[in-house]
């Protein structure tokens, strides 16, 4: 798995994003029984730049906790079979699944941690694992698919222990 990693604004996380990144997206790559070796691209960035994306990507004029950028549209969210069909789905020099983009506000992260009352590192791997989740087609606008992407966010938290 290869998680192409980038941190920009002066606002810190207290943990080891990277490796905690890397770690929480190849947890939800293996729950969900992803049979390839895959690529994701992670960026952590100010509220002021992820304010900016959102308002550009989905006419949402505020900042939000995470984008998902997906490379790949699932017809059934997690079914991964038949990519091997579809060369687009592929990075031509590295062979492995091209996911898509995550991109993560860190003073949201920081600011949701302590308004939920539980750790950064739960707050951060859970917008990971909630992304990786939007990457493979889940979603959480009706409410039937909303239980299923929770149950899954569940499962690969419980995967992590990460609990709350």
């Amino acid at each position: 798995m290869t998680l192409y990693f980038e941190e920009e604004g002066a606002v810190t996380l207290p943990l080891d994003c990277e490796k905690t990144g890397r770690v929480a997206v190849e947890t939800a790559l293996d729950i969900l029984g992803c049979p390839y070796e895959a690529e994701v691209s992670l960026l952590l960035t100010t509220n002021e730049e992820i304010h900016r994306m959102n308002l550009e990507f989905r006419d949402v004029d505020r900042p939000t906790d995470v984008l998902s950028f997906p490379m790949i549209d699932f017809a059934v969210p997690g079914n991964f079979d038949g990519l091997e069909e579809r060369e687009d789905c592929f990075d031509p020099e590295t062979g492995e699944l091209s996911l898509g983009d995550i991109v993560i506000s860190k003073e949201k992260v920081l600011s949701q941690a302590e308004a939920y009352g539980h750790s950064v590192l739960r707050e951060y791997a859970f917008l990971i694992v909630h992304s990786v989740l939007h990457l493979t087609g889940y979603d959480h606008m009706e409410p039937s698919e909303r239980s299923v992407m929770e149950e899954q966010q569940r499962r690969i938290m419980e995967a992590l222990n990460i609990l709350r």
